[in-house]
């Protein structure tokens, strides 16, 4: 299975899931209002390098992190 890992205000643990495509995110957590609302604006990564494919094939060995935006100085 994917590991889902959820970065900075996101504060939920990681969890595993299985999808076979990054597309597959949004269907997946639309009764968990909280990670819906990130996933709208949230940069994607898997295993560390940013990605705007969402039709990206997963496998059970990926990494698939929720980056947030975030402001700081």
């Amino acid at each position: 299975m994917a590991k889902i890992e959820f970065l900075g205000p996101i504060d939920k643990e990681s969890i595993e899931i299985e999808i076979t495509h990054l597309s597959e995110l949004k269907e997946y957590f639309k009764g968990d209002e909280e990670v819906a609302q990130w996933l709208q604006n949230s940069a994607i990564a898997v295993n560390d390098k940013l990605v705007n494919n969402l039709n990206l094939t997963i496998s059970k060995e990926d990494k698939i992190s929720l980056l947030p935006p975030v402001c700081g100085g």
